[in-house]
């Protein structure tokens, strides 16, 4: 519109000028004042036309670098979009800000967890993704908080398999991690008695056994680097909404090269699931996952802790070591008998439930060398190779450390608790049992995971 605008206009102006030159030249004839008027007019047309043009010309400029400007903006636009969607394709995390996190948490109210390193929110992004964030506290040690970011941001950063929790993004200042959010908690609040009254059946123990080893056999060979969790237990292994396994907390985890054979750090971690070799100061390696696996394992198929007081004759109560029950069981031919109670037997075939005792008594052998590796133990798990054969009697270098009479389990003398313990005083019902001795002490602290 605005150009055939502009060409009437012209076509008006040139017919105007035409007519004024016409009636100069009938006026004056071809004398001096008709030659000086066509001048002028002339001199009016040719500056009018330049100053169009110069006109035209800044307009068009600034129209195109409008456009420029137009462009970069969407291009930048459509760059981050595109940056955004590939990171959350490819699994990588993303950089959060305090105030983001506050949001999603309202404030940090809804607590879903509390651990030795950190404390653990649940929260809503605003595309209505449930997460998990996890504050780095590091036992109040500054320096201990930052190690212990590093390493779980660069051990999961280095890792992306199903049975591991996925990180969804982290804050530097103060220092959150955030991961996606498993609605049905950990495994020890699904194989220990509780008040909520949840239990896993056989198959789904099975299943998260086989997870949870999938995840430790990837994280050992199939990893760009070999990642060793060390922190293996009931707590550090989550569930999804279909009840299958997922191994958490990498906190404690060390990277090694693929030809490393172990590495020297400070002995960290759980008690109850540490292995012996690492204690000994002979430093860790993979097979420290596997000693911790088969405790969880032991674990699982017996519904109850390692170590637990259990009542006794009279009132007492007596310390329980379940790993050397059953291996006993085993050995006398009643592995049943070491079953979760609350499992219906009939449900259960006796081969299974002894091979899932075969593979944890295997898994938590004192001697690292006659563990399998984890590769190994998916295979026994899911029946590859054919029936997995019992394994040989164990030094049970606990049961020494303990002070424990092997005969005193079979009632053959002792200290009066189960492999000579000392027996516990008589206590009341609902009151927790209590350390009987200072030489108990350490024991418990090696052996109980609470």
């Amino acid at each position: 519109m605005e150009g055939k605008t502009a060409k009437i206009l012209a076509g008006a102006a040139a017919v105007v000028l035409a007519a004024l030159e016409l009636t100069l030249f009938l006026c004056f004839r071809l004398s001096r004042p008709f030659y000086l008027s066509s001048a002028l007019i002339l001199s009016a047309v040719l500056a009018c036309t330049v100053a169009a043009l110069l006109c035209h010309h800044g307009r068009a400029s600034r129209m195109a670098r409008r456009l420029v400007m137009d462009g970069d903006e969407v291009s930048a636009s459509a760059r981050v979009v595109e940056y955004s969607f590939f990171r959350k394709v490819a699994g990588l995390p993303r950089r959060f800000s305090p105030e983001e996190l506050a949001t999603a948490t309202d404030g940090f109210q809804c607590v879903v967890g509390r651990g030795s390193s950190g404390t653990v929110f649940k929260g809503i992004l605003d595309d209505g993704t449930s997460v998990a964030v996890k504050r780095i506290d590091g036992g109040g040690s500054p320096a201990h908080s930052d190690k212990e970011f590093r390493s779980e941001v660069s051990a999961i950063g280095a890792a992306q398999h199903a049975c591991l929790v996925r990180l969804l993004g982290f804050c530097l200042s103060p220092r959150f991690l955030v991961y996606e959010f498993m609605e049905n908690g950990s495994l020890d609040t699904w194989i220990f008695p509780s008040g909520a009254g949840r239990m896993l059946t056989w198959q789904q123990r099975w299943q998260v056994a086989v997870d949870v080893a999938r995840a430790l056999a990837y994280l050992h060979g199939d990893c760009r680097a070999k990642v060793v969790h060390l922190d293996v237990k009931p707590e550090n292994i989550l569930l999804d909404g279909g009840h299958r396994g997922l191994l958490s907390d990498f906190g404690l985890a060390a990277m090694m090269g693929k030809e490393q054979s172990r590495v020297v750090t400070t002995v960290r971690g759980t008690a109850g699931y540490l292995a012996p070799e690492w204690l000994l100061g002979a430093g860790a390696t993979e097979k420290c996952d596997v000693y911790s696996f088969g405790m969880v394992l032991l674990e699982m198929l017996g519904g109850r802790r390692n170590l637990q007081a259990e009542a006794g004759i009279g009132g007492s109560r007596r310390w329980t070591y379940f790993p050397k029950i059953v291996a006993d069981k085993v050995r006398e031919g009643r592995v049943m008998e070491v079953l979760d109670r609350r499992l219906l037997a009939p449900a259960v075939e006796e081969a299974a439930v002894r091979r899932v005792a075969h593979v944890a008594l295997w898994c938590a052998q004192e001697k690292a060398s006659a563990r399998p590796a984890m590769a190994r133990v998916v295979e026994m798990l899911e029946g590859k190779g054919g029936e997995v054969e019992a394994p040989p009697p164990s030094d049970m270098i606990i049961v020494d450390m303990l002070a424990l009479d092997p005969a005193g389990a079979r009632g053959g003398g002792g200290g009066g608790g189960m492999f000579g313990m000392p027996a516990m005083p008589p206590v009341s019902a609902g009151t927790a049992s209590s350390v009987v001795s200072v030489s108990d002490s350490f024991a418990l602290s090696y052996l109980s995971g609470r």
